[in-house]
């Protein structure tokens, strides 16, 4: 491989890496803002939705067809469900569960894309579906249930978003999560009013919204175009294995040992599906 061809790649890589590595720090700074949840997921969207903004200018197009409407739809979902759940729950819960999105994918692209699921797909979803059980073992709450739950409908609309965006891919799927964002800030800002937030919160919360969502959201859409289909699966795992470690180092807090083995068959099962599902891609 020639330099002018690597050199690019190389780049793309630590794209990648920085883009899992900003999406980690969600976890700890959520758990670290005393707000309504809603007003966290309302000002974090509002603040990447500028980032964003900036970013796309003039490619900017709302054509509110229903892919899209839906697509933006399901991101609002996504983002707002996944700040409930770790308000609720532990940070490992709540990205375990999260990352079960591609499992719904399997299960909805057959309907919405007409993309057959293979056996390895069913496999997949088995292996997953036993580490969703696994969860339970571990003692909870009522607001711990309440955050699983809300965990689970985070990856339920994360793969919806993905089904979604795919089928806009030939418009523009960067747009449905612009709009996504404007919906989120739209229904969740309300939610602030009467609840000061000291300085020290309000510059966590732009951290929030540019650092760990907006910011990342563009490095992804650069180096996504650069790398291999198995590295686009594989990097972005690192985000849910440094979340839980941020939360531990900087809130003392410690998910349940089945929570951890719950949460290593979800991420094999996803793991394993994004490998079989580009070695099927690759030419023999």
């Amino acid at each position: 491989m020639s330099q002018t061809t690597s050199a690019p790649h190389r780049s793309a890589v630590l794209l990648l890496l920085a883009t899992a590595v900003m999406w980690s720090l969600g976890g700890v700074l959520v758990k670290s803002i005393e707000w309504p949840s809603m007003a966290k997921a309302g000002a974090r969207s509002a603040i990447g939705c500028l980032v964003l903004f900036l970013w796309l200018r003039r490619q900017t197009r709302f054509t509110w067809r229903p892919t899209q409407l839906g697509a933006a739809l399901a991101y609002c979902g996504t983002v707002s469900l996944y700040v409930i759940a770790n308000d609720r729950t532990t940070a490992a819960n709540t990205i375990f569960l999260q990352y079960t999105g591609p499992i719904y994918v399997a299960l909805l692209s057959p309907w919405v894309l007409g993309e057959r699921a293979r056996r390895s797909d069913w496999l997949c979803i088995a292996i997953a579906l036993a580490g969703i059980a696994l969860f339970f073992r571990d003692q909870f709450s009522p607001r711990g249930l309440a955050g699983i739950f809300a965990a689970l409908g985070s990856g339920l609309c994360y793969g919806t978003m993905i089904v979604l965006l795919r089928k806009e891919r030939g418009s523009s799927p960067a747009s449905a999560l612009l709009l996504g964002n404007l919906i989120t800030a739209v229904i969740g800002l309300p939610f602030a009013i009467g609840h000061a937030l000291p300085p020290a919160q309000a510059g966590m919360i732009l951290v929030l919204g540019v650092v760990q969502l907006g910011l990342p959201y563009v490095l992804f859409s650069i180096a996504i175009q650069r790398v291999t289909a198995l590295e686009a699966v594989l990097l972005p795992m690192l985000e849910p294995i440094l979340n839980p470690l941020w939360v531990a180092i900087g809130r003392g807090e410690w998910p349940g040992p089945w929570s951890l083995a719950g949460g290593g068959l979800v991420l094999g099962a996803v793991i394993l599906r994004g490998c079989l599902g580009t070695a099927k891609r690759q030419p023999h």
